[in-house]
């Protein structure tokens, strides 16, 4: 999963750059990137909570102890919650707008031409994809088969297992 979220930050800010969003918190992207699946690992795991918002908590209290102020902390949560939206609006959040749009080409190979074939195929020979497909697919139906009433159970409704195998980034060594 380490390089599913280093993925996704370099994603997110290539998607930035592609789409001219200005006054982006750069930090806070980089913190919810590396943050935005804590949730679904076994360690910070929520009994009740969906792993996204188990894992932007997370964030709260990490950035809690780096000295974020109380808005700013909230932002972490929201823009780790809003990552799994459907889609976001970059009006209302241009950083949950960008790791949307970036975990989503990361995960399923969604709007795979928003960046440069040659972008994306150095940061998965940087970054390879491993057992990603396999490893995340298992901890969402594991999250979705506790919690069905969250996105988890949404994203396997919608054949997660399969598009993950049919993502065209996949092949690449």
């Amino acid at each position: 999963m380490k390089n599913h979220v280093l993925r996704s930050w370099y994603i997110a800010e290539g998607i930035a750059v592609a789409h001219a969003i200005e006054g982006l918190d750069h930090e806070l992207l980089y913190v919810s990137a590396l943050l935005h699946d804590i949730g679904i690992s076994e360690e910070f795991d929520n009994d009740t909570l969906s792993y996204e918002h188990a894992g932007g908590h997370v964030g709260i209290a990490l950035t809690a102890g780096a000295g974020w102020s109380s808005d700013r902390r909230q932002r972490v949560l929201d823009v780790v919650v809003r990552h799994n939206w459907t889609s976001v609006d970059p009006d209302l959040d241009p950083e949950g707008y960008v790791l949307e749009l970036a975990t989503g080409l990361d995960v399923t190979g969604a709007n795979l031409d928003v960046l440069p074939r040659s972008f994306l195929e150095e940061l998965t020979n940087t970054f390879p994809r491993g057992t990603f497909g396999r490893e995340f697919s298992t901890a969402v139906a594991r999250q979705a088969s506790k919690k069905p009433d969250t996105s988890a159970a949404r994203l396997m409704a919608n054949d997660l297992p399969g598009r993950m195998r049919r993502h065209p980034l996949e092949p690449i060594p």
